[in-house]
């Protein structure tokens, strides 16, 4: 064989092995999450469980988890002037004004990497003009919602749910003094740290809750609706199988994309 045709025959042979390369890397690449570019809001009133799906959502799809009450309560306990502001507006059973809700989520969307795959909204928006902002501030990105999922459960079912609601404040974890308990008495299963009831968490500041719950969301139900863009779960099953029935709208609305 002279040194044209070895030459030849070698590059022959490093093309194939490059083709059985690539063909191998394709077949142990991990695939794609289901629902690359999830966009969806998580509704429902104080204790439908968004607090326990939206870290799944989170940590499943490979988004941002966005809840506003977890972020206004970090403001709260660094006693900023939003923090003070907004402590007054809870404990009264209100909800935190337009303003200060829409500049912390678009803060959010624009400078937390996490949400570069998307992102679950947890408590954003209560109201159709936050809805339409979000709209707003999602065209200007060239993005659009995926989807609008509503926890639908009875008033009285949330009260009692809420009134035994434990919390661990610096993660966010929660438990219940009835429906799941902490390992030890008032103490995080994790860290060891104590407990907390939150000052809110109680008869009369939940039915103020609820009403206005009711009364301002219902019009962004309708608004989602109108889009096609809502879905209803019935948030009184078990964690399980809501979270089946979460799963099933995301990778369906993933799939039409």
């Amino acid at each position: 064989m002279g040194a044209s045709d070895e030459l030849d025959y070698l590059k022959n042979l490093v093309a194939k092995l490059s083709e059985k390369i690539q063909a191998l890397e394709a077949k142990v690449k991990p695939p794609p999450t289901p629902a690359v570019q999830l966009r969806t809001i998580l509704m429902g009133p104080p204790g439908a469980g968004k607090g326990t799906q939206a870290p799944r959502i989170r940590d499943e799809f490979c988004v941002c988890h966005l809840a506003t009450g977890d972020m206004l309560r970090e403001q709260v306990q660094q006693r900023t002037p939003l923090g003070t502001a907004a402590k007054k507006i809870m404990d009264a059973g209100g909800l935190v004004s337009d303003d200060i809700m829409v500049g912390m989520i678009k803060d959010q969307l624009d400078n937390n990497k996490g949400c570069k795959n998307g992102f679950v909204l947890d408590g954003f928006p209560r109201t159709v003009p936050q809805a339409q902002k979000l709209d707003g501030m999602l065209g200007a990105r060239k993005e659009k919602l995926d989807s609008v999922v509503q926890l639908q459960i009875d008033d009285q079912l949330l009260i009692s749910r809420i009134t035994g609601r434990l919390i661990h404040a610096p993660s966010g974890r929660t438990y219940h003094r009835e429906f799941h308990p902490p390992k030890k008495p008032m103490t995080d299963d994790v860290t060891g740290e104590p407990l907390i009831q939150r000052s809110d968490d109680n008869v009369e500041t939940l039915q103020k809750r609820l009403g206005s719950f009711h009364s301002q969301t219902g019009p962004v139900v309708e608004y989602y609706k109108a889009k096609g863009l809502w879905h209803g779960i019935d948030a009184a099953q078990s964690p399980a199988v809501v979270w089946d029935n979460l799963r099933k709208i995301f990778v369906s609305a993933a799939g039409k994309k």
